[in-house]
């Protein structure tokens, strides 16, 4: 009987096989692999990126699916640790057959996974990641080219924050507090550069070690005593909202300027009034009025009870991205890796994605502000100099 069934089966993959029909698109739902930092230091974010991704699987399957098949969503917490990143790609490649997935995670999990998936030939769409190596191999000194993303590179950002600082902030004279590990260093490196570039001074360069830095007032005191136009901070929602309260605490005038990691309505929470006036670089403008935006905002709040923010934004679009590759391609994964790279103008959530360079988004990085307890829009950077990745060889 076995040998029946084993016969059978050599005959269905078979079939399958010289129809040019894949198993994974004989099943009768598509699987994509998703992660996320769930619980640990990070878990506001995760729960971010978890729900706005289930917001716009529910949206997909109330649609009819992907060409009449239900899209089923594989879940993992990474918990922000590398290890277990590393092993979430495995089990989505090996166990669950997946056909393509999406990172709701931090630059740590997302690049280490990276080499993983593209030796597997498998899809990827990171939300909001900023290292250059999850679309780049610094060993072998190629592109992955299986790996693309929503958010910017680090340095893109960074660079896009100086760009506003210098030319419509008129700030001359700026100091950096940054997170020491991936996210704060690329981010502030672009910054710096950036901002020289335009001319400004750069007074100093401090980095906080993270996880675990609590108390910022000996970096701030040093920066007080410098007497900056502008403070550019770098961290996530928890220390850049103890930065802004103990600047504030310190006496400190100076503008601070944050990036996507503030983009949380946990630091406005955590910072309370102190929060007012913070500008931030991301990847959401809240007033952008076309109604694919405005029904995501009305939506998330009233599925989740709270305002969303970047990360579910980012995220929710790298699924969406890769779920219209799927409805182009098919479930081959080479197929869908080709109609990712012929992405053209695609009209996401956190603005039209002109097209991708070698997995690097090609969009404008959104400039918002906290006015009364919520972001607002204070400007948009569209340089084509600042936004376009550079293209390595």
């Amino acid at each position: 009987m076995s040998k029946r069934v084993g016969w059978f089966m050599l005959l269905v993959f078979a079939i399958f096989i010289f129809s040019g029909i894949s198993p994974a698109a004989a099943q009768n739902s598509i699987k994509i692999g998703f992660f996320a930092p769930i619980t640990g230091p990070a878990a506001a974010d995760g729960a971010s990126a978890k729900d706005a991704v289930e917001l716009a699987l529910k949206e997909v399957n109330t649609a009819g699916g992907i060409k009449g098949k239900k899209v089923e969503l594989i879940v993992y917490d990474d918990r922000l640790k590398a290890e277990e990143a590393v092993a979430i790609a495995n089990k989505l490649i090996e166990k669950d057959k997946v056909v393509g997935v999406v990172s709701g995670s931090y630059s740590g999990p997302t690049r280490v996974t990276a080499p993983i998936f593209q030796k597997a030939g498998m899809p990827m769409v990171a939300g909001y990641a900023v290292h250059p190596d999850v679309t780049w191999d610094p060993k072998e000194k190629k592109t992955n080219d299986f790996m693309f993303r929503n958010g910017f590179l680090g340095e893109i950002e960074g660079a896009a924050a100086a760009e506003f600082a210098v030319k419509q902030l008129k700030a001359k004279k700026m100091s950096i507090i940054s997170m020491d590990n991936d996210f704060g260093r690329a981010i502030s490196a672009g910054f710096a550069e950036r901002a020289q570039k335009l001319g400004g001074s750069v007074l100093s360069k401090q980095m906080y070690k993270f996880p675990g830095e609590k108390d910022f007032r000996p970096y701030l005191t040093r920066i007080k005593d410098e007497n900056p136009d502008l403070i550019f901070a770098a961290g996530y929602y928890n220390e850049a909202a103890s930065i802004v309260r103990q600047a504030g605490e310190l006496g400190i005038k100076a503008q601070i300027l944050g990036e996507e990691g503030f983009d949380s309505p946990k630091f406005i929470e955590l910072a309370g009034p102190a929060a007012e006036g913070v500008i931030i670089a991301t990847n959401l403008d809240r007033d952008d009025p076309r109604p694919l935006v405005q029904n995501f905002l009305k939506n998330f709040k009233a599925a989740y009870g709270h305002d969303a923010d970047m990360v579910g934004a980012s995220s929710y679009d790298a699924f969406m991205i890769l779920v219209s590759a799927i409805e182009k391609a098919g479930t081959d994964a080479k197929a869908i890796q080709k109609a990712l790279l012929e992405t053209k103008d695609y009209n996401g959530l956190t603005g039209k994605i002109s097209r991708f360079v070698q997995g690097e988004v090609v969009k404008p990085v959104q400039i918002q502000v906290v006015k009364e307890g919520r972001f607002r829009k204070a400007g948009v950077v569209d340089n084509p100099e600042v936004i376009t990745p550079p293209t390595k060889k």
